[in-house]
């Protein structure tokens, strides 16, 4: 049984919804363990030593690649893992595995970076700081468009073939809204999503843990999520 640590967020889901399109059955074949990042359950001495950057998902396999177990940070790396583990997403050919691996990084350093940016000034900021607001606001609508002039080309991010690289990215443009972004621009993109969206391993991937995650009214939990708790040594 594999054991994910994580939480109802886009970097949980993208874990989420991985292991249920490699065939791995949340109960049967993997469990959800709960981190409430709101109540600072990432920086407990246990979870570090899992994840030393405090951040969900994090995994541990008793079956890792040699026989014995192996724990994982990094929603990213974790991908890459499954992918190896059950041969599922990630292509064969070194030119189709470099194409995906592109769209991968281009998530990990630009997609979800930025658009957690938007999301904090647009939502979570105590004050509305115009020009950062603006920034990220115009960063996650650029984004939009890079990935809607690649989807005129291809049926998926990476091509035509479905692989880690939509699952990674998926997950953050569910948020649209929040982000600034009107649909009616990005036609290809759209197309994209809801084929995505109709997918029942994402189906299952996206209601894992959503029940647990209320919407981030409490100045505590602001506090741990943005304040000086998070930068405290640890």
């Amino acid at each position: 049984m594999i054991d994910v640590y994580s939480w109802a967020t886009p970097n949980g889901h993208k874990v989420h919804i991985m292991l249920e399109e490699c065939g791995l059955r949340l109960g049967r074949d993997w469990v959800a363990h709960p981190v409430n990042i709101g109540q600072g359950e990432q920086f407990t001495p246990e979870f570090l030593k899992i994840s030393p950057n405090n951040k969900i998902p994090a995994l541990v396999d008793p079956h890792g690649p040699d026989g014995k177990p192996i724990s994982l940070f990094e929603s990213g790396a974790i991908l890459l893992y499954l992918a190896s583990k059950t041969g599922k997403l990630l292509p064969k050919s070194d030119r189709a595995k470099f194409e995906v691996l592109q769209w991968l990084m281009f998530q990990m350093g630009g997609v979800g970076p930025m658009l957690g940016q938007a999301h904090h000034f647009r939502i979570y900021a105590p004050e509305k700081i115009d020009y950062a607001y603006n920034r990220y606001t115009n960063e996650a609508k650029r984004l939009y468009g890079v990935m809607d002039k690649q989807l005129q080309k291809t049926k998926f991010i990476a091509g035509n073939s479905y692989s880690i690289a939509d699952i990674a990215i998926f997950p953050w443009l569910r948020s649209w809204q929040n982000q600034g972004i009107d649909w009616a621009d990005y036609p290809h993109l759209k197309a994209w999503f809801d084929l995505i969206a109709a997918r029942p391993a994402v189906q299952r991937g996206v209601q894992v843990l959503a029940d647990l995650r209320k919407p981030l009214h409490d100045d505590k939990a602001k506090e741990v999520l943005f304040g000086s708790t998070q930068f405290a040594k640890r």
